[in-house]
């Protein structure tokens, strides 16, 4: 079985940030995972983006209720009605997290992977701390090869998937 990995970040990007997320996305597909994002625009766009143009799949986890709302980069669209609640079923659909910069809804969504023992890889992203200590729960990466390398790493470890 395949790994899922989701990418979470800004639903608006400027051009340097639209890039890595592309370079994600595909650093994904070539790892043989699924990318799971929010299915909107920005970070999720971008992300799709660089999934499908590697010959990835991509599914997305809609806040709203129609389909016609997923980017055209998503291949399975997942309506919820919820609004931003539907963070906690994208994170809970993965098997690790990929963090790339973000404002709150991404910090939400890291909030509820930590809470779930879901792997949080952080790019250009959130740290946290808990009484004034730097909490590890966030695994840094420099570049989007190793963001991905670790996440299929740790998420191999927690559920015992490896890539297929």
């Amino acid at each position: 079985m395949k790994l899922n990995i989701a990418i979470i970040g800004p639903n608006v990007t400027n051009p340097k940030q639209y890039e890595l997320g592309k370079e994600v996305g595909q650093a994904i597909a070539r790892a043989g995972c699924i990318l799971f994002c929010g299915g909107l625009g920005g970070m999720m766009q971008a992300a799709a983006e660089g999934a499908r143009s590697a010959g990835g799949q991509t599914v997305g986890i809609l806040p709203g209720p129609e389909k016609s709302e997923a980017n055209a980069f998503i291949d399975i669209a997942i309506p919820t009605g919820l609004g931003p609640y539907r963070n906690a079923l994208l994170v809970r659909s993965c098997d690790a997290v990929i963090a790339i910069h973000g404002a709150y809804g991404t910090l939400s969504e890291i909030a509820f992977a930590l809470r779930l023992g879901i792997p949080v890889i952080g790019l250009h992203t959130w740290s946290v701390s808990k009484d004034g200590q730097p909490d590890p729960g966030i695994h840094i990466a420099d570049s989007s090869e190793e963001a991905v390398r670790m996440a299929v790493e740790l998420a191999g470890q927690q559920t015992g998937k490896t890539r297929r």
